[in-house]
């Protein structure tokens, strides 16, 4: 049960802050409870480490000759270091809460929730209780975002976006077909070579990687705190499946072309990443950009590496994310994100650009989408933010940084103990070149990229597949008149002629067909 305390933890804060939200709306320590709850889980998730690797089961389904199976959770070394991320941005997002407008107890109770679901997606032992799990987060996903869009055309992209996911959670269903046709076990530790493409494919079409693709550009509704919970657990979510594919099922011929496709959404998420307005505008080609090395590393054979970029996706986008009251003397919190990205040794993500398959020459796109994630990060930390730090309450600046430095303390901790990425030293000659790349990216970020062309606009179109995405819904709302004018058709006045129509031409082609 060590595995489920902070999920349970998580789950019990919310349901008191919910149920004290409707009995006593006006309760003053509700910001106390949530911040002690999301520690507490933050504990209880530092604590499995302790029995390493450790299972839990549920009780097996009844009846036991049809359902041969029961859902299973793992805590070991790819779970853990994603579990202590999300538990630690829960946390930081509640305890930095004291600085913006977001002070309200159901945006907590929800941000402890989604990270209650997440670790259970996280920890999942089998592809059987992902896709279980992942059902359930995608419909809490589609309430919340469908319950915060506004417009038309922003909520047919959340169900585009939703309807995407599903595919991706079917490339996951098929793998346990094909793995249960070849006699194998349930778990991820023996996966057939097929199996473990499609289990990759599947992740890949829910971050938007494989193919490029952007589910919510904009986001006017969620902002700092439950929005940067959304979309960072739900990415991590998918990235942690990538961490559990045996590197040999990898070893595919499509796997230089899924390199070469996983590039493009990699370059073209750190690109507009660096030249967005603002962080948060920027955010969804944050996550883009990263889950795309996330892949790679995981199509190079590199389990760990594919955790390491995952983890610094998901501690380094909310230090600069919830910087919402901003002071330079503040900027040394934030300092910690860049080593995280860099790749350098005892880094998170050292291991990043670690494996075996493929040539390095596959590394050359990768390294420039490094760099310019690097470079993004640096110039938006330095931008002026939503209030000034000197402005708040004596009580908050205290409270305030700690929820840096959670999420500084988690990304230094990663690189340095508990799992199987912790103190590697990598190819250091890469991390150096990518360093002096972003350097030289920022530095003329700073100077020349508020004069960027408008050409610059219209090739970001192209590669990021717009073109595409309209013709396939240009396509699917073809049919979707097509088969509402049928139906006018068919259940209109002349509806009975049309059916007496079709029933003589159904009975003529039997009898021609019985001669």
């Amino acid at each position: 049960m060590l595995i489920l305390m902070p999920v349970l933890l998580l789950a019990l804060t919310a349901s008191l802050l919910l149920v004290l939200q409707y009995a006593r709306p006006k309760f003053k320590y509700s910001w106390i409870i949530a911040a002690v709850g999301s520690l507490l889980a933050l504990a209880g998730a530092f604590f499995w480490q302790i029995r390493f690797p450790a299972a839990v089961s549920l009780l097996p389904w009844q009846p036991l000759s049809v359902f041969d199976y029961t859902p299973t959770w793992l805590a070991d070394s790819v779970s853990w270091p994603y579990a202590l991320a999300v538990t630690a941005l829960a946390a930081a997002v509640i305890l930095t809460s004291v600085a913006r407008s977001e002070n309200l107890p159901f945006l907590w109770a929800g941000t402890l929730l989604l990270t209650a679901i997440g670790i259970l997606a996280i920890a999942a032992g089998d592809p059987v209780t992902l896709v279980l799990v992942w059902a359930f987060f995608d419909l809490a996903e589609l309430v919340v975002m469908t319950g915060s869009t506004e417009g038309e055309s922003r909520a047919h992209n959340v169900i585009l976006a939703y309807a995407v996911r599903q595919v991706g959670m079917g490339s996951v269903i098929l793998a346990v077909v094909v793995n249960t046709a070849a006699r194998l076990p349930a778990g991820f530790e023996a996966l057939s070579r097929d199996a473990g493409l499609l289990l990759l494919v599947g992740a890949g079409l829910r971050l938007g990687v494989l193919p490029l693709r952007l589910p919510y550009r904009g986001e006017t509704v969620l902002r700092r705190g439950f929005g940067t919970t959304l979309r960072l657990v739900s990415a991590a979510v998918s990235l942690s499946v990538l961490g559990r594919i045996p590197p040999a099922t990898l070893a595919s011929p499509l796997t230089p072309y899924l390199l070469a496709l996983a590039a493009l959404p990699a370059l073209y998420g750190g690109w507009m990443w660096l030249r967005a307005s603002d962080e948060l505008v920027g955010r969804p080609f944050w996550v883009l950009g990263l889950a795309s090395l996330s892949v790679a590393a995981a199509l190079r054979g590199s389990p760990a590496g594919s955790v390491g970029w995952g983890v610094a996706l998901v501690v380094v986008g909310g230090l600069l994310f919830l910087y919402s009251a901003r002071q330079r003397s503040l900027l040394w919190l934030l300092a910690p994100g860049l080593w995280a990205l860099s790749t350098l040794p005892f880094s998170v993500s050292a291991s990043g650009w670690s494996g075996s398959a493929s040539s390095w020459l596959f590394l050359i796109p990768f390294l420039p989408a490094q760099a310019l994630l690097m470079a993004g990060f640096a110039r938006h930390a330095l931008h002026p933010g939503e209030t000034s730090f000197e402005s708040q309450e004596r009580w908050s600046k205290f409270i305030y940084p700690l929820g840096f430095f959670l999420l500084a303390g988690i990304s230094i901790l990663s690189g340095l103990w508990g799992w199987d990425g912790a103190r590697t030293v990598g190819p250091w000659g890469l991390a150096l070149a990518a360093l002096g790349l972003s350097v030289a990216l920022f530095l003329l970020a700073v100077r020349f990229l508020s004069r960027a062309s408008p050409v610059v606009t219209q090739w970001s179109d192209v590669m990021r597949l717009g073109w595409f995405y309209r013709s396939v819904d240009a396509v699917f709302r073809l049919l979707e008149n097509l088969a509402r004018l049928i139906t006018s058709a068919l259940e209109g006045e002349g509806g009975i002629l049309w059916s007496f129509l079709l029933l003589v031409l159904i009975l003529t082609l039997l009898a021609a067909g019985g001669r």
